[in-house]
Formats: structure tokens, C-alpha cells, sequence
């Protein structure tokens, strides 16, 4: 796994890479496209997964698929793509091969309506999007987002997941289920 952090809100952008195969996926193409493609072309990554839609997530993707990189996003958000464009969509429960790597979409909406999060099966990655961060879930301010629907995506889930899992999301640093688990109800008292 690797990671870059790109643009103006500090973006996470991932590259999962299967070490026998050599194939990999980059998990949202936010920004600084020269970048992204760059590390794209030597980790040998064959597709964009996109985690929502919100525009700083998404700048790079015009220069992706001019370059050949197929995007993937849920239906839901595909509307906040816009003339950027997407080529396949992902839903719940999808099973994305990376070479020898498996990837388990899992829909957790609640930041955006289609927001979606990527376990690598048997190894303990999560990667969240924007909407489970160290401290608490993603914005649900902005349209679309939903406080109660975001803590439900969090609790079953997400919570569901064992406690060492590491929770790697859209900005900022890692963390795990089990140091955030415990602080459900905090958040819900807080109401953000």
C-alpha cells in the first residue's frame, strides 16, 4: 500500500498493489494528476475506485481517463461527477480482484448518499473515504449528508469489523476500529 497526499485539503490518494501479481488500484483520484500518474504508471494500476464524489476528491480524474484508467463509482454519486465523467459502477458488497488482492466495497452512506469504503480481505486495511476519521465521522453538513444515516454506515458497518483493523482515511491520519469504536455514543451526544 501506498500513499500520497495531494492537493489543496491535504487528500489521502492510496495505490493498492498485489506484490505478486503487480497489479494495483488507486483509491480516489483527488488532485495533482501529474502525480498520480506518474506513480500510477510504475505501480502498474489498472482501474480508479472513487470513495464519494465531493469535488476534492475528484480532480484528477479527467486526466486518468484520458491516460486510459478506468474510474469506478456508486450510482449514487455519480450525479456529483459531472461532465468529469466515470465508466463502471460500484455497489455494496462488490468484489474488486487486484491481482491476487480482493477488495470488499462496502456502502456506508451517510457523508454523501453513495459514499463507499474498500476492505482488503484478509489483511486489516480499511480504507474510509471521508467517512470514518480518528475522532469521529466524516462532515453530513454539506447536501446529501446525513448525521443519522452516517453514524448507522459507522456502527454496522464498519464497527463490525475487528478492533486492530486500520482504518485509513480520506485525510489525515490512520487509525483503528478499536481505538474509535468505544466513542460511538461521544459522537452521537456531540451530534457530529
Amino acid at each position: 500500500m501506498h500513499k500520497l497526499v495531494v492537493g489543496p485539503y491535504d487528500n489521502n490518494v492510496f495505490v493498492v498493489r498485489c506484490r505478486s501479481t503487480g497489479d494495483a488500484v488507486l483509491i480516489d483520484a483527488a488532485n495533482e494528476h501529474e502525480k498520480l500518474l506518474d506513480i500510477s504508471s510504475r505501480l502498474g494500476v489498472r482501474r480508479v475506485l472513487e470513495t464519494h464524489g465531493h469535488h476534492d476528491h475528484i480532480q484528477a480524474i479527467p486526466a486518468m481517463r484520458e491516460a486510459g484508467y478506468e474510474v469506478a463509482v456508486t450510482a449514487l454519486d455519480a450525479p456529483m461527477l459531472g461532465d468529469l465523467g466515470y465508466d463502471v459502477f460500484l455497489d455494496h458488497d462488490d468484489v474488486i480482484e487486484v491481482g491476487r488482492l480482493r477488495l470488499q466495497s462496502i456502502l456506508n452512506p451517510g457523508h454523501t448518499p453513495g459514499s463507499i469504503s474498500f476492505r482488503v480481505l484478509d489483511t486489516p486495511l480499511l480504507f474510509t473515504g471521508d467517512t470514518l476519521f480518528p475522532g469521529g465521522p466524516g462532515a453530513t453538513k454539506f447536501p446529501g449528508g446525513d448525521f443519522d444515516t452516517i453514524i448507522d454506515s459507522i456502527d454496522n458497518l464498519l464497527f463490525v469489523h475487528p478492533a486492530d483493523t486500520i482504518v485509513l482515511p480520506g485525510h489525515g491520519s490512520d487509525t483503528t476500529i478499536g481505538a474509535e469504536r468505544p466513542h460511538l455514543k461521544e459522537w452521537v451526544a456531540r451530534g457530529w
